[in-house]
């Protein structure tokens, strides 16, 4: 998978600092801010807008990705764009199993099943039905600050599933580099000191060095 931040509100911090000084009539507004998150009222944070591009995302990981509606997505269509050779994402659970080498032979045949439907003139938007959702994807996902965090509470969390967890462990370390005000509690609710987890994963994750 590969994840990348192709455009953000300019100096983001400082507008949501600005709506922030603004709602409390302030002149500090990185206090204003920090009040603001502190008490819950994130609303100012909806002015700082993230662009990312995301490449070879399973169509599994897809579908718990657009649950998240307060954000808007453009995905590589399967129904005009021909699905040729692709690396098609294997858990890493099933690539140690004793079922590897068999889920592979099922997956190549499938594919194969596909490539000569479309090659014998089956349209690709009838033929993708057979597809796995082991299919890779590329897409260009846009989210506000505001539902950044709370897409990285939930999908930052050790029991989320695994690839979607890895997309939003590397989005979130791209929004902590460019602007670390907004992101530096951002993640589970263990990096904040308590899990809301019914079941905690017993495993919580300690906010890195230097934040405070």
């Amino acid at each position: 998978m590969r994840v990348e931040l192709i455009a953000y509100t300019p100096k983001a911090s400082g507008v949501c600092c600005d709506a922030a000084a603004v709602c409390t009539d302030s002149q500090n507004g990185y206090r204003s801010l920090q009040h603001s998150m502190e008490s819950g009222h994130e609303s100012v944070l909806e002015h700082a807008v993230f662009t990312f591009r995301v490449e070879g995302l399973s169509r599994a990981a897809l579908a718990q990705l657009t649950r998240h509606r307060l954000a808007s997505f453009s995905v590589q269509s399967q129904r005009y764009v021909k699905i040729n050779d692709v690396d098609l994402v294997m858990p890493e659970r099933i690539r140690n199993s004793e079922f590897y080498v068999e889920a592979g032979s099922l997956l190549e045949d499938v594919m194969n099943l596909y490539r000569r439907m479309v090659e014998a003139g089956i349209p690709t938007e009838d033929a993708r039905y057979v597809t796995p959702q082991a299919v890779p994807t590329s897409l260009i996902v846009t989210m506000n600050a505001r539902e950044l965090r709370h897409f990285f509470s939930l999908r930052c969390c050790n029991r989320a599933q695994w690839e979607i967890r890895c997309l939003a462990d590397e989005m979130l370390k791209l929004c902590k580099e460019t602007a670390p005000i907004l992101f530096e509690d951002a993640g589970p609710g263990c990096v904040r000191g308590r899990c809301p987890e019914k079941r905690p994963c017993g495993n919580p994750k300690i906010r890195e060095k230097g934040n405070k």
